[in-house]
């Protein structure tokens, strides 16, 4: 169930990083609540995978998956570049972040 918890905290913090973009600074109310909300919510999850997950690979890979993500999120909503370095170096983050997974074993499953 960590490993769960510790996806969906990552996809919260795509979210709350694409909602940082969309608010404008802070300057649309609505979409800086929801975007808040969301970073709690990913921080409690992110949370709950450490109890049983190693701090190093739950972070590294909290982190990965917003990262991956945010810059997808940028590529395809906000039009920033989608060239060969840079989708080769977040095919290297995935790569890190399957390798974090398969070497840590059976903790948290």
């Amino acid at each position: 169930m960590a490993w769960v918890y510790l996806v969906v905290a990552g996809v919260c913090e795509v979210v709350w990083a694409a909602g940082l973009k969309a608010s404008e600074g802070f300057s649309r109310p609505v979409v800086s609540v929801v975007t808040v909300g969301v970073m709690v919510l990913s921080f409690v999850l992110l949370a709950q995978a450490m109890r049983t997950l190693p701090l190093g690979t739950a972070y590294a890979v909290w982190t990965g998956i917003g990262a991956v993500g945010a810059a997808l999120v940028g590529m395809v909503a906000w039009g920033e570049p989608a060239n060969a370095p840079r989708v080769g170096c977040i095919l290297l983050v995935v790569v890190g972040i399957v390798g974090l997974k398969l070497s840590t074993g059976t903790a948290g499953r």
